[in-house]
C-alpha cells in the first residue's frame, strides 16, 4: 500500500500533469494561443481575398492580370514589361 501511495504521490508532482509541470503547460498554452491568433488572422485575410473572387465582385481584368503574374503565362500577342 505504501508503494502505491508513493507512486501516485511521485506522479502527482512530476508526471505529465503534475504540479511541477504546470509552468510548462502555461507556457505551451500561451504559445498555442498566439499561434491560433496568427492562423485566425490568416484565415480572415484568405476569406477576404476569396470574397473578391466571387461572381458578384469579380473583375475579369483583375483576375486575368493576377493569373498571368502568378502562373507566368502571357498571350503571344501581349507586350510584357517586367520590373526588377
Amino acid at each position: 500500500m505504501a508503494a502505491l501511495i508513493l507512486y501516485f504521490g511521485y506522479q502527482a508532482f512530476t508526471g505529465d500533469r503534475g504540479l511541477l509541470t504546470s509552468g510548462q503547460r502555461g507556457k505551451a498554452l500561451t504559445e498555442k494561443t498566439a499561434e491560433v491568433k496568427i492562423i485566425h488572422n490568416q484565415r480572415v485575410e484568405l476569406e477576404r481575398r476569396a470574397q473578391l473572387l466571387r461572381d458578384t465582385n469579380l473583375s475579369a481584368d483583375l483576375l486575368e492580370e493576377r493569373a498571368h503574374s502568378l502562373l507566368g503565362y502571357a498571350d503571344p500577342r501581349d507586350y510584357v514589361i517586367r520590373e526588377n
